[in-house]
């Protein structure tokens, strides 16, 4: 896929419209029929087909993470129903008018993305966004989009759709954010009266609810989950920062389970990990580099100066040694963590020393 979107016309105007969208919109890559063919499709690198679209909405489908159809909506809805997965995997879908008068978001508004590109092409064509999700009308939370910009992820999918409702038909609805970013209410207005922020779950439960927003890096007890997950979506924002020491040529398969098994002591959910932190040295750190490349962290690393900048309650002598540092997890998880004190302060297991500091949020 060499760009992440595909724009589809099929008319005169639509053809004018889908070049000025690809020559105006980074990542569109532009399809039309052969009859309107110029001669300088192959300079631009667009795309020419014969037929009817319909014979190649499958393939764009796998190929696109949005498509951009100049095309009826009536139509479109025909063509893309017997293709239609799942919302999780479908791509955004955006329609757009013969006259480039309204740009309407039919599939996949939230999680595939479909809303903010209706607003951007929008923008481009000086066109109006048509946008007909609740959340986005009512200027409230969308539950299935919660948090995303910040990196947050869903970890209980399932209520998703009674608690979306929840929100948009203003019935009691408890936000639980216990660690992660503040700043997730986008709107120039307060948050809506029915829901209800509060900073533990013993606070909210002591007022009824009919549904929960839960932001948590821990694990919940059997009980938390029947309590606020019957009807509840659980995020887990990067809050967790693992700082690692570890011997020359510790494999993948040890520092991964070290890491596992500590989460777990802890009750902390390896979704909330937002990176490592280490010295300098093992930037190149065979092992470090795939754990990190097999969960999407970051590997950050530090001077030994930087390190010694933070004052531990245990200073080896045999470190210093070997790094000139006097500890590597320890300092290096309050570095990168911005935390003034540690989750765990360390833990030393075979080859690899490991501490956990939860992100100083603002």
């Amino acid at each position: 896929m060499s760009n992440p979107f595909a724009a589809v016309a099929i008319t005169k105007h639509g053809v004018e419209m889908a070049r000025h969208l690809g020559a105006s919109f980074p990542g569109t890559d532009v399809y039309y029929m052969t009859k309107f063919e110029r001669g300088d499709e192959q300079e631009h690198g667009i795309q020419l087909f014969e037929g009817s679209v319909k014979l190649i909405l499958p393939d764009l489908f796998k190929q696109y993470n949005g498509i951009i159809l100049f095309i009826s909506l009536g139509a479109v809805v025909r063509m893309i129903a017997p293709i239609l997965v799942d919302k999780k995997v479908d791509p955004a879908v955006v329609v757009i008018d013969d006259r480039g008068e309204h740009v309407i978001s039919v599939l996949s508004g939230h999680l595939g993305g479909a809303n903010e590109l209706t607003r951007h092409i929008a923008a481009v064509l000086d066109a109006r966004a048509v946008i007909t999700t609740a959340s986005d009308v009512q200027g409230t939370i969308p539950v299935d989009m919660f948090g995303r910009e910040l990196g947050w992820v869903v970890d209980s999918f399932d209520k998703a759709t009674p608690v979306s409702a929840a929100v948009v038909n203003e019935e009691p609805v408890a936000l639980i954010q216990e660690t992660g970013e503040r700043n997730w209410w986008r709107y120039d207005k307060p948050v809506p009266a029915h829901i209800k922020v509060y900073d533990s779950m013993a606070e909210a439960s002591q007022e009824p609810f009919n549904a929960a927003l839960i932001i948590s890096d821990r694990l919940l007890e059997p009980e938390e989950e029947e309590r606020f997950l019957s009807n509840g979506v659980l995020y887990r924002p990067k809050s967790l920062v693992l700082g690692m020491g570890c011997n020359r040529g510790t494999a993948l398969e040890e520092l991964e389970a070290g890491v596992l098994s500590t989460l777990q002591e802890l009750r902390l959910s390896v979704k909330s990990v937002r990176n490592i932190a280490t010295i300098d040295l093992k930037k190149d750190e065979e092992g470090l580099l795939a754990l990190c490349a097999k969960y999407g962290w970051e590997l950050v690393t530090y001077t030994p100066s930087e390190l010694n900048t933070v004052r531990l309650p245990n200073p080896s002598d045999t470190v210093f040694k070997y790094t000139g540092a006097y500890g590597v997890s320890e300092p290096s998880a309050l570095l990168s963590s911005g935390a003034g004190h540690w989750l765990l302060e360390k833990k030393k297991s075979g080859n690899m020393t490991l501490s956990i500091a939860r992100v100083a949020y603002d």
